[in-house]
């Protein structure tokens, strides 16, 4: 394996990343990773000791652009089309290759990932995105739209199926994600009363 360090650390997160997918974080070996990357076990753990410590240096590395984000998305308005910039930045943070992976890697290994310091991390950015996208309307009903908002995002991920390009995917998870955004501050209706109840009249 040949490149800079920065290159071979991304390499190892890259293809780690690839068999915990696979075959399940539990199953995968740092043995089986160097195999793949084609390097012995000393020349892995020169970077990495453990799987703990890729998975931790995968998500510190979307920690640090999700803190960029959110640095950037607090200085846009609370109003439908700030709340839509930041979703879409948002997207394309996730459907880029390496954020897919990731996202992935949290759905098909979540016990693993709740034990890690740096899962729990991962889940303080998401409620910090919602909470920004919901700050016109705190209230339950705009933090549930909110963080709807970024599960149609998710789910758009494994929840279609067919042929549809990533593309397709994306602004549909888009265009469902900003239905719920956009009813953010909404006034709620009212209860819903049978003027058959309020008559007296059997309903």
């Amino acid at each position: 394996m040949t490149g800079s360090t920065g290159d071979t650390r991304s390499r190892i997160q890259t293809v780690a990343l690839e068999l915990f997918t696979e075959q399940g974080y539990e199953k995968t070996s740092l043995r089986e990773i160097a195999e793949r990357l084609g390097v012995t076990k000393a020349a892995l753990y020169y970077h990495f000791k453990s799987k703990d410590d890729i998975v931790d240096s995968i998500v510190s590395d979307r920690i640090d652009r999700l803190d960029k984000l959110l640095e950037w998305a607090r200085e846009q308005p609370g109003d439908a089309d700030g709340r839509r910039a930041t979703l879409r930045r948002y997207c394309d943070e996730i459907f880029g290759d390496d954020g897919r992976n990731v996202v992935q890697f949290f759905e098909q290994n979540r016990t693993v990932v709740h034990q890690l310091s740096s899962g729990q991390m991962m889940r303080d950015r998401m409620l910090s995105i919602a909470e920004l996208l919901s700050r016109a309307d705190p209230s339950p009903a705009g933090q549930l739209r909110a963080t709807l908002a970024l599960f149609a995002v998710h789910g758009s991920l494994f929840a279609l199926r067919g042929e549809i390009s990533t593309r397709e995917r994306q602004e549909l998870a888009l265009e469902i994600a900003n239905e719920l955004l956009d009813r953010i501050g909404e006034t709620p209706a009212g209860p819903v009363v049978d003027s058959g109840a309020e008559s007296g009249r059997p309903v």
